[in-house]
């Protein structure tokens, strides 16, 4: 292709310019719409499957719900997962702001798990806070977000650019100062140069997560999603904008040599939990951190390694739900990988390692610096996401920002004029930085070079870091530049990637010099210095920010912690009474001399032409090519007497929901094909908090299709839309996973006498379900429960033991509890143990105490857990005290959490 001139640029203005189509920016695009106005969205790749929703999302890792959790004690962990260095005020707009936008996400049709009762079902995960809020149509959110996108009364407001790439936020002396007044981008499909005004600008581009190279050596198979380059980071950098805590680097643990979670988020819950080689649970941290990452690296590395995401040992009812969660949500391609090993959740658990280096404050604290609004240090620049350093942040955390910004950046908009001349000196920086790779297309690769780079970050960025490591990385990165100017290529999308690794050099960068500046060791693994392994409070208990300087070198400030709104005693010293921002000056740059030799220019690599699979059908092509279809145009399609295209009609359906959809989807529930029914039933499910005349699906309660009638049963009960009557007739069907949904739906009302004559049902797992359900209602029925305490079956026995902490039990219940410590099945004796919980402590000190000694480590958990709520005691404290000394992290964590001393927050032992 040729350069094109920078006179031939396209242009295009608005009010808010929107970077980054993903979680926080489509939220902020529509908020933005929402205050009235004219926004343009810009996506590299498609909004519609963008960003680290793209394949979905398996649940929400920080939902503070009411009656489940509190603001003040999640802004309290999350300061100390941070080791203190936080604005709490960021953080505090998360707590405080996440449970509406969980409900406003509802509205749009994303579904959250809830209870029988129609509450959220939020779980714990980590020993401090309940917040995990699972989602079982998790796959499903980037759809329900792209159709509130194109609905008509936001494609009036908001205007979608796909396969725009911005490389620099422009920015101009106006009336008000020097702020942000668009953007230069390239389009990646044509090659034109576009150039943007607005009034204000929304970054909102992701994480760098192509920052270390993963064990693969794979360029795109990271732990992120490998299309966020660090584009913000750079063009905020460019900008001017204040970057902060760049040297607290993202690491996750993750499938071993799969560039994905190992999801114990979601394992969790369940019952899974992490293991070394030995099977002991080694985690001592009490909340995610780079100290637990810490903890989880130095396991591997140790005689004890390698370690395991334990999940083999439970049922079978509940792997099977574990894996309709775990390989259709966030990477389908888990089960694939797995079986491809001859693994199976039954018979192996799920070897972990520990991720590349990335920068993220959505799961730790390197970002872009903002306020509580979402605001950058450059007027009209805002960052939202896991750009914006706003730490621990996550997906909810993403949505409330893009909701602040877009909210924030529209309440200036009437004192700020529309730009008109954009500065012509950026704009031509900005095209050489696209193009130039053009004038020597047989110059390097950008596939070379950019692996030479990230080469580079593993073996001298990445932890444990030294002063003489981050000088060879600064020396290096410094005369990369020069080499990835030399870059070849020949197509719009060669010239995308090329841009893209610019961005990671970037980041590179910042993250070797502030990981030099800040002299000390802190935030467990992520930034471990092993030169200086001491945490230093008194010199550095302050951010550390980064910027471009006017003479363009980077320039560091540090920033003192702001006052704590909610106090966290260990940290009080902190935030220092002196509010002065320090400048402070880069360490001296100290390398060895490398070796004289001569290089030789890489060749480029020829073009491989990329053939496209042909569809299955021209039908499927013809669906897929509708540009937001009506019911009317895809009803000869749902008719078609092809099941492939009747199937996929109901799929577009479900992500289009055009005016009169619910009739044709809850009708696809009689399609004459197995696989059409159950596309029908997950979109039902999909939708099931917006979906109109709910109560038509009740003709499906005499389904054929058990799959039918359960998903019948669910969406009645979600809704509050079914009667009992109809409820107590399919507690006879033939098939137990309606009866299952069944039992749940009687909960929902508090119907526990019917609940517990389904004690007598041969299947095992609705004699589970009913046992839960009993504990649940906490209103009657314990003589059910005493019959299942004496169920064939172990598992039914340890729920119904379970039951009791809920129903209470007195001496004969409390005889019943302690033969089931003694039981041969683990799962039954921590059942007993949970259920001494509602037992008069007179009677059930002495038992959970004996219990401590168990071999089974979840049995002494579950002991330690049902002991807390009597600390107060001297002989609870006593054997507390002994549980310190566990070998199961848990149980030695769980004690220490028992044993604080009343008013001073520090632990006994």
């Amino acid at each position: 292709m040729d350069i094109p001139d920078l006179d031939d640029a396209v242009r295009f203005d608005c009010d808010v310019l929107v970077i980054g189509g993903g979680t926080a920016g489509t939220m902020a695009a529509l908020t933005a719409a929402e205050n009235g106005a004219n926004v343009l969205l810009l996506e590299k790749a498609h909004v519609r499957h963008s960003g680290a929703l793209a394949m979905g999302m398996d649940g929400v890792n920080n939902a503070v719900i009411p009656g489940k959790a509190v603001p003040e004690d999640y802004v309290a962990e999350i300061t100390r997962a941070n080791d203190g260095i936080v604005d709490q005020r960021t953080v505090y707009q998360t707590a405080t702001r996440g449970f509406a936008m969980v409900q406003r996400l509802e509205k749009y049709g994303v579904k959250f798990e809830k209870d029988e009762y129609g509450e959220y079902a939020v779980r714990r995960v980590h020993r401090s806070g309940s917040y995990v809020l699972p989602m079982p149509e998790g796959k499903d959110v980037k759809k329900a977000l792209y159709r509130v996108l194109r609905r008509r009364d936001m494609r009036e407001k908001i205007r979608i650019e796909n396969r725009l790439m911005p490389v620099r936020v422009l920015t101009a002396d106006t009336p008000q100062g020097r702020r942000a007044v668009g953007a230069a981008a390239l389009n990646t499909r044509t090659g034109e140069f576009v150039a943007v005004g607005a009034k204000a600008v929304i970054l909102a581009t992701g994480p760098c997560g192509r920052l270390g190279l993963p064990a693969s050596g794979y360029l795109y198979g990271t732990y992120e999603n490998p299309t966020n380059a660090g584009d913000g980071y750079s063009m905020a950098y460019h900008a001017g904008a204040e970057l902060s805590g760049i040297e607290c680097f993202q690491i996750n643990p993750l499938i071993k040599d799969y560039n994905g979670p190992a999801c114990a988020y979601v394992a969790n819950p369940f019952g899974g939990y992490q293991v070394n080689a030995l099977g002991e649970r080694f985690v001592d941290s009490d909340y995610w951190s780079g100290q637990m990452i810490s903890e989880v690296r130095r396991e591997i590395e140790s005689a004890r390694g390698p370690i395991y995401l334990k999940v083999s040992h439970l049922p079978e009812e509940t792997l099977d739900s574990l894996e309709s969660i775990l390989h259709t949500t966030e990477r389908p391609t888990r089960g694939t990988f797995h079986e491809n090993r001859g693994h199976d959740y039954r018979t192996h658990d799920i070897e972990m390692h520990v991720s590349e280096i990335g920068l993220c404050s959505g799961h730790s604290a390197s970002g872009v610096w903002v306020d509580e609004h979402g605001a950058t240090s450059v007027p009209g620049l805002y960052a939202a996401g896991d750009l914006a350093c706003v730490p621990h942040n996550y997906m909810i955390g993403a949505f409330v920002y893009g909701d602040l910004a877009g909210a924030h950046s529209t309440g200036t908009l009437d004192d700020v004029p529309p730009p008109t001349d954009l500065p012509a000196d950026q704009l031509a920086d900005a095209h050489e930085l696209i193009y130039r790779p053009l004038r020597h297309p047989d110059g390097p690769p950008q596939p070379q070079v950019e692996y030479k780079l990230r080469r580079f970050v593993n073996d001298y960025v990445a932890p444990p870091k030294t002063d003489t490591k981050l000088s060879i990385a600064v020396e290096t990165f410094d005369r990369m530049t020069h080499e990835i100017a030399e870059m070849g290529a020949r197509t719009p999308h060669e010239l995308m990637r090329c841009a893209e690794v610019t961005f990671i050099r970037d980041c590179a960068e910042m993250a070797a010099r502030s990981s030099l500046v800040r002299t000390e060791s802190r935030w467990g693994l992520y930034h471990e210095r092993a030169d200086i392994p001491e945490q230093n409070d008194s010199t550095w208990g302050y951010h550390l920010n980064l910027r471009r300087g006017a003479d363009g070198t980077m320039e560091f400030l540090k920033r003192p912690v702001a006052p704590y709104l909610v106090p966290v005693p260990e940290y009080d010293h902190l935030p220092p009474a002196d509010r002065s921002v320090i400048p402070i000056a880069q360490p001296e740059i100290r390398v060895g001399r490398a070796p004289s030799v001569e290089r030789e220019r890489a060749m480029a690599q020829p073009e491989q032409a990329v053939s496209l699979e042909q569809a299955a059908s021209p039908q499927i092509v013809a669906l897929l090519n509708l540009d937001e279809p009506t019911v009317t145009d895809l009803q000869a399609f749902l008719q078609s007497d092809d099941p492939q295209v009747r199937a996929t009609a109901v799929s577009v359906l479900t992500e289009n929901t055009p005016e009169g959809f619910s009739a044709a989807l809850i009708g696809a529930l009689g399609d004459s094909d197995p696989a059409v029914r159950r596309t029908a039933a997950e979109g039902v499910r999909e939708l099931v908090e917006v979906l109109p005349e709910v109560e038509k699906i009740a003709t499906y309660l005499g389904s054929a299709d058990p799959l039918a009638r359960a998903t019948a049963v669910d969406v009645l009960r979600a809704r509050h839309a079914g009667r009992r009557e109809q409820f107590l007739e399919v507690l006879a069907d033939p098939d137990h996973r309606v009866r299952v949904e069944a039992i749940r739906a009687l909960v929902s009302l508090d119907e526990w006498e019917a609940v517990a004559v389904a004690a007598a049902d041969a299947n095992r797992e609705v004699r589970v379900v009913v046992a839960h359900g009993l504990a649940t209602i906490a209103r009657g029925g314990a003589e059910a429960v005493r019959a299942l305490a004496a169920d064939n079956d172990p598992l039914v026995r340890a729920a119904a033991l379970t039951a009791f902490a809920s129903l209470g039990c007195g001496e004969q219940e409390v005889g019943t509890l302690v033969k089931g410590l003694r039981e041969s099945a683990w799962q039954v004796r921590q059942g007993a143990a949970r259920g001494l919980a509602g037992a008069d402590p007179d009677l059930a000190v002495d038992v959970l105490a004996g219990a401590l000694e168990d071999v089974h480590l979840d049995v002494r958990k579950a002991a330690v857990l049902s002991l807390m709520q009597w600390s107060a005691k001297p002989e609870v404290r006593d054997a507390l005290t002994g549980a310190l000394d566990d070998a199961d992290a848990d149980v030695r964590a769980y004690a220490r959490r028992a044993l604080v001393v009343e008013g001073a927050g520090t632990p006994v032992g």
